[in-house]
């Protein structure tokens, strides 16, 4: 049974025709949308109309050609606060395809990870406007249509946004200065051309001064590939001789042999998430006064302890865990240290959310341990191992990584003895922690020595923010809690 048709002034497709009484000459009703040619301007919606072999009068509900059934346009969403642009890293649908609120469309990658584009409608996918792959999508870009029913897939087959009202939100870029083109050649294309290989400069004899030379030395020129008019005859006249060339072929084979060998290189592209490091960390350097502090705390009391608590914990305490909560526990007794700068005020935070350095195959991510200042540390080895995992796979809800109040940077694990971080902003302070050195210390009795191992940290900071002394004091207070690990636990 027909459910659904369209009034055409003319048929096109004489295959779905249905023909209607003598009195609507010139009208025909079609069984789809491919039988109405384009132009149709107007026509009485809510006519009612006698279908051939129907025994009933029905109204039906007209559309023209131009006109689409009901769909959503889905744009490139903001998916992070920095978010200007997005790549469209893979689709998780394709055209024809149901969704409902809660499906993963797309994975995006944003200027801070890949993020799932997730779904707040029900319906049908029913066109996917950019590749899988795309760079640069502005933010508002149109990138897929969404249709309410199954059987409307079909009508966006051929669609194609219309540059004038559905051209994308985004500002639009000024065009490049055109350049004109070069003249296409005819002929065969030609070899890859190498980088030019600079000569040494020569005095050449004018064309008409007659080059004279013994016949040697012509003989010797002739095989070695060396002009005469270049070289600087020592006999009578001016007359060249064999001695001459000598030191000519040498200087030419000497050039020869010292002209550089082409270098191998690969250029690789820029992802997002680099892009957005690039530029982040540079505008850190460059309007950050930062400054550092280093120091040295004794680690053998925080190794024996975690020792001691691994036995007992079924979630395995690492040193980075430890000095987690070591960092939270002294930003709490130095305020500033966990707080940021807001231009006309300073903003300082109740509790600590220390944002941890990971790094992942498309770059460094900091996922955060919130309130970490309130949390036990099996609590923290918890969070952390789950977050840093899901961070290589790039599966944390923004919330996640986004924010923080004071960053940890840990490259100990790589043999590092110690290094600076840039500060992440709005952020006030990172500290960087180095490897565990076994170390020769005074010992308690004069002339007696010990071994120690000891771990050096060095805390960056913004000098708008956090004073030199009082960056001093919080590692104090941090050397305290690494060297007395029990007080953590109170």
């Amino acid at each position: 049974m027909l459910t659904r048709a369209f009034l055409s002034k003319r048929a096109i497709n004489l295959g779905s025709i249905k023909t209607l009484p003598k009195n609507s000459a010139r009208t025909f009703v079609v069984m789809n949308k491919q039988g109405i040619q384009a132009g149709i301007r107007s026509v009485t919606a809510g006519a009612k109309i006698d279908f051939e072999n129907s025994k009933s009068l029905t109204s039906l509900p007209f559309r023209f050609f131009s006109d689409l059934p009901p769909h959503v346009k889905l744009q490139m969403p903001s998916l992070s606060p920095t978010m200007e642009k997005g790549n469209l890293a893979k689709w998780c649908k394709k055209v024809g395809d149901q969704v409902e609120p809660g499906d993963i469309l797309a994975e995006v990658e944003t200027d801070k990870a890949t993020v799932d584009f997730e779904m707040q409608e029900d319906g049908y996918v029913a066109k996917l406007l950019v590749e899988e792959g795309a760079q640069d999508i502005a933010l508002g870009e149109l990138v897929a249509i969404l249709v309410e029913d199954e059987d409307d897939v079909a009508a966006f087959k051929d669609y194609k946004p219309e540059s004038t009202s559905e051209a994308s939100q985004a500002p639009v870029k000024e065009a490049a200065p055109s350049t004109p083109e070069p003249a296409q050649s005819t002929s065969s294309p030609a070899a890859p051309t190498q980088a030019a290989t600079p000569t040494p400069a020569v005095t050449r004899k004018a064309s008409g001064d007659r080059v004279i030379a013994s016949p040697f030395a012509r003989k010797l020129a002739s095989e070695g590939g060396i002009d005469l008019s270049t070289i600087a005859g020592s006999g009578p006249g001016g007359r060249i001789v064999a001695a001459d060339l000598d030191g000519a072929s040498s200087a030419a084979q000497a050039f020869v042999s010292s002209a550089p060998a082409s270098i191998a290189y690969e250029d690789i592209p820029v992802s997002q998430v680099r892009k957005v490091i690039a530029k982040r960390l540079s505008e850190s350097k460059e309007t950050i006064p930062h400054y550092y502090v280093t120091v040295d705390a004794e680690a053998d009391k925080l190794l024996k302890l975690r020792s001691m608590l691994n036995t007992h914990s079924e979630s395995k305490i690492s040193v980075n865990d430890m000095i987690i909560k070591a960092t939270s526990l002294a930003s709490k007794k130095v305020p500033q240290t966990n707080s940021s700068w807001q231009g006309d005020f300073i903003r300082q935070y109740s509790n600590v959310d220390v944002s941890v350095a990971v790094s992942t195959p498309t770059g460094l991510i900091t996922p955060i341990i919130k309130e970490a200042n309130l949390k036990g540390l099996e609590t923290i080895s918890a969070e952390m191992k789950d977050l840093a995992a899901r961070a290589r796979e790039n599966k944390l809800k923004l919330d996640e990584f986004q924010g923080g109040t004071i960053s940890v940077s840990n490259l100990g694990m790589f043999g590092v003895s110690h290094f600076s971080a840039i500060i992440n902003p709005p952020q006030a302070c990172i500290l960087a922690i180095g490897g565990s050195q076994q170390r020769v210390l005074p010992g308690d009795e004069e002339g007696k020595y010990r071994t120690a191992n000891v771990i050096s940290f060095t805390l960056s900071s913004d000098h708008r923010v956090v004073d030199g002394a009082e960056a001093a004091i919080w590692g104090q207070h941090f050397k305290k809690y690494i060297e007395n690990p029990e007080l953590m636990l109170l």
